[in-house]
């Protein structure tokens, strides 16, 4: 067992996927991770698959249509009843094969795109889930252990000069335009890397959500690697 997850008071541990999607939240467990071991040759399974952009949507048939050897048809078989199992339980899962995510360089003070910490948001009440097949793996981080950008008084008096409107209407800008989303780390800030093959769900920023959302960001592709990534 990864003791970076066992001793972590943020993530709780699943050994199923019932209890992966079954288990609460609560306190400061905002992230449940079925741990596992995936056996099979994801790389080949990368290495066959068609990039059309810097971000494609694999579907079942196209994994169904390549030519594989032992180990490859071993990966491809676990992504499958991945996508099964989320399917299933009424989830809408996407297989990406990804170079990179756009990156949002409009503000030289501010980021808005996925390789700043962020949480996600939803309007009804629902989870993210994400596993890393190949490549390198998100990151999360304790909520205690960052700070919200928008409350970083240097960030928020750039960001009132930007916004040039009402104060009454300041919030509503911050919340249009996501930068209540992002988050800095703290100096001291220890973010856990959520590693390869394991079935992670996190905790989203909704009303009905018992726990504050799960901090958490893209990482930054190796050269020459794309990433595996199934989310929802």
């Amino acid at each position: 067992m990864n003791n970076t997850f066992s001793d972590n008071h943020q993530i709780g541990l699943a050994s199923t996927f019932s209890e992966l999607v079954n288990t609460h939240f609560h306190g400061t467990m905002n992230a449940i991770c079925w741990q596992r071991n995936v056996a099979g040759d994801f790389k080949e399974l990368v290495s066959k698959l068609q990039l059309q952009e810097n971000i494609t949507e694999v579907s079942v048939e196209d994994l169904l249509d390549l030519q594989l050897s032992e180990k490859g048809n071993m990966a491809r078989e676990i992504i499958l009843n991945d996508l099964q199992l989320l399917t299933d339980f009424g989830a809408l899962p996407s297989l990406n094969l990804l170079k990179c995510y756009d990156r949002d360089e409009e503000l030289d003070f501010f980021s808005t795109d996925v390789y700043s910490f962020h949480v996600d948001r939803s309007p009804i009440g629902t989870d993210t889930f994400l596993c890393t097949y190949h490549g390198t793996a998100s990151d999360i981080i304790p909520n205690d252990q960052v700070e919200q950008k928008i409350l970083i008084p240097e960030i928020r008096a750039k960001l009132r000069e930007l916004h040039d409107g009402p104060e009454a209407e300041f919030e509503t800008f911050l919340k249009d335009y996501f930068f209540d989303l992002h988050y800095q780390p703290k100096p001291d800030a220890k973010p856990v890397n959520l590693g390869q093959g394991h079935l992670w769900r996190l905790a989203v920023d909704h009303p009905s959500q018992q726990v504050l959302p799960c901090v958490h960001r893209a990482p930054v592709e190796n050269d020459g690697e794309y990433r595996l990534l199934l989310i929802c």
